[in-house]
């Protein structure tokens, strides 16, 4: 039976107060708390720095899910892993050794991810995904909140469902990008068993009302 979860992004918190927004979330079933990673260079947009992941560590009884949408990964990659992160994923086409950086996250001990935005293709997977634990499916572009969802995405995670599966290893498929109480279930159907979701979450509180919806459509 497959075990999903659900991972709100900060990204659609109130910056104000995120060690409380963590903790908020966290109470009304969170499982994972997502952190969207900006630098204003790979994506047009700048957001969070290690020094939050370290200060929000402490908040957060879930792992946190770092998602880096960074050029170069590498020494961010490292930091974040330091800074308290579970999971570290990363755009393959952001790095100029994608094995390379694979191997310096889980040399720190934590979970390795790649990340494939709508127009990027699966093919890297064929080298590496004997050392992914995360396959992250966008489906939105990357670098903004609040976008719709990009049905062609559900290919995708077709795809990668039968890519893992393949392997008999237990690696988790996470979708994000415009995720909500009405389509989460038909994403779970194309494979996917983890859930991105920031303003369908952050934006209509309370928060325990949207997560137990998202749960209930996906035991449908």
């Amino acid at each position: 039976m497959t075990t999903y979860r659900i991972a709100p992004s900060i990204l659609s918190a109130d910056f104000a107060r995120l060690g409380e927004e963590v903790r908020d979330v966290i109470s009304a079933g969170a499982d994972w708390i997502h952190f969207d990673v900006m630098d204003n260079h790979y994506v047009p947009n700048l957001t969070f720095g290690p020094m939050v992941c370290q200060a929000l560590r402490k908040h957060s009884s879930v792992p946190i899910d770092v998602h880096l949408m960074v050029q170069p990964v590498d020494a961010l990659a490292l930091a974040f892993a330091k800074a308290g992160a579970d999971l570290v994923s990363f755009h393959p086409d952001a790095s100029a050794h994608v094995d390379r950086t694979l191997q310096l996250i889980r040399g720190e001990g934590k979970q390795a991810g790649l990340v494939f935005n709508p127009a990027t293709p699966l093919d890297v997977l064929e080298y590496v995904i004997d050392k992914v634990d995360l396959i992250l499916i966008m489906s939105v572009n990357p670098g903004f909140g609040g976008q719709s969802f990009i049905d062609s995405a559900l290919r995708k995670v077709e795809k990668a469902r039968k890519l893992i599966d393949a392997t008999g290893r237990d690696i988790r498929l996470e979708v994000d990008g415009g995720i909500k109480v009405d389509n989460i279930r038909r994403v779970a159907d194309a494979g996917a068993d983890t859930f991105v979701a920031g303003s369908a979450i952050f934006g209509a509180p309370p928060y325990r009302n949207v997560i137990d919806a998202m749960r209930s459509a996906l035991a449908r």
